[in-house]
């Protein structure tokens, strides 16, 4: 996990990062049920719109203000406003029928979702790396992804990475400001050499995250693959990236908590988009977790099973394979399916990039030019 922490955060002195990045226009008015700006004058002083541009970063904020007012995620529900006078099963069962909604939402852009894949899978095949920026739970869920890739992948280290915007105390606490710092996303990039190979996603459920933005901009100018996820239409995000892919799940239960169905639909991309790839890159044999790296006794057992399923072997056949191959899954299954010895299916593997089918083609290859 790469850490982040916010040049000057809000409220320090110096120079701050600017929290109103202009959105692309939006299209709808205002949330329904939003209260007016108020702002309060001390007694016997300037009108109210005078004290209101005398507050300090008054127009930055008052522009902050207005692009949540025009933000789905945001928006305020008025027929829930009294959900919390409601029984707990009515409120879980209203919660539970939000919930069931984001899978349509997610199912309307899967054709933006592949052609994300597609484009990742091409340049990891090189050599690039799969990197997450956000900030909060978008941060929290592209850290998660990244770290879930390894015991089930065997990702080498670095190979998919999750940049979270305050650091790693920022996993569990909240870092105030650390998303208003584009800059700071920027040197977290640099930190870890970014290349043309490489692909950053940038994750924001607003779509106007300054460190996401951030992440995106710098990575495409220096050539890499870039994606914007976000739960907002017409985002900002979105517009930054190669690849948009904005899932609208309507406003939250709770008013923008986005740690919601927003939360709940990046996680749903972020599944496929590193799912997926790694099927591109030949990480399983139909849905057989091929390629996991067996660090504890519940992933040994599992790679036994997984031989098992792929070839039906006996279990004294298996354990002579997973011996021949040092644990390897793939390279077992192919010792016994293939009928080559440890050593060559390893040769085999490292020939077809890690891909167990074209392995297996090669093996049968070998074995019918050898009986010609």
């Amino acid at each position: 996990m790469t850490t982040s922490q916010p040049a000057t955060p809000l409220g320090s002195s110096g120079s701050q990062p600017d929290p109103a990045r202009p959105d692309r226009a939006r299209s709808g008015s205002a949330r329904p049920g939003a209260a007016p700006a108020e702002s309060a004058a001390p007694s016997g002083t300037a009108p109210e719109q005078d004290a209101a541009s005398s507050r300090p970063d008054a127009s930055r904020y008052d522009v902050l203000r207005h692009q949540l007012d025009t933000l789905t995620t945001e928006a305020f529900r008025s027929e829930l406003a009294q959900i919390d006078q409601l029984p707990t099963l009515e409120i879980a069962e209203i919660m539970n029928g939000e919930d069931s909604t984001v899978p349509t939402a997610v199912a309307a852009r899967l054709p933006q979702i592949a052609a994300a894949i597609d484009a990742i899978a091409e340049r990891m095949a090189r050599g690039g790396r799969l990197l997450y920026a956000g900030a909060g739970t978008a941060g929290r869920m592209g850290v998660l992804d990244a770290s879930e890739c390894p015991p089930t992948f065997n990702t080498a280290p670095g190979q998919v990475t999750g940049v979270i915007a305050g650091g790693p105390g920022a996993m569990v606490n909240s870092v105030e400001g650390a998303e208003d710092s584009p800059e700071m996303a920027a040197a977290d990039l640099d930190a870890l050499s970014l290349t043309a190979d490489d692909t950053v996603v940038g994750i924001s459920a607003s779509g106007r995250t300054p460190f996401a933005i951030g992440a995106v901009e710098h990575a495409r100018a220096l050539g890499a693959l870039t994606v914007g996820l976000s739960c907002n239409e017409g985002s900002a995000l979105a517009a930054a990236a190669e690849h948009g892919i904005e899932v609208v799940v309507g406003p939250e239960l709770l008013t923008g908590s986005t740690r919601l169905k927003a939360g709940t639909a990046q996680k749903l991309v972020l599944n496929m988009l590193s799912t997926i790839t790694m099927i591109r890159l030949g990480k399983t044999y139909g849905n057989l977790m091929v390629d996991l790296r067996a660090s504890n006794e519940k992933l040994r057992a599992r790679s036994r099973r997984i031989v098992a399923l792929a070839t039906g072997a006996p279990d004294d056949a298996i354990e002579r394979a997973l011996a021949a191959t040092d644990g390897e899954v793939k390279a077992a299954i192919l010792t016994i399916l293939g009928d080559v010895e440890g050593p060559k299916a390893q040769r085999l593997l490292t020939a077809s990039h890690g891909h167990l089918r074209a392995a297996l083609t090669a093996a049968a290859t070998d074995r019918s030019e050898g009986d010609a």
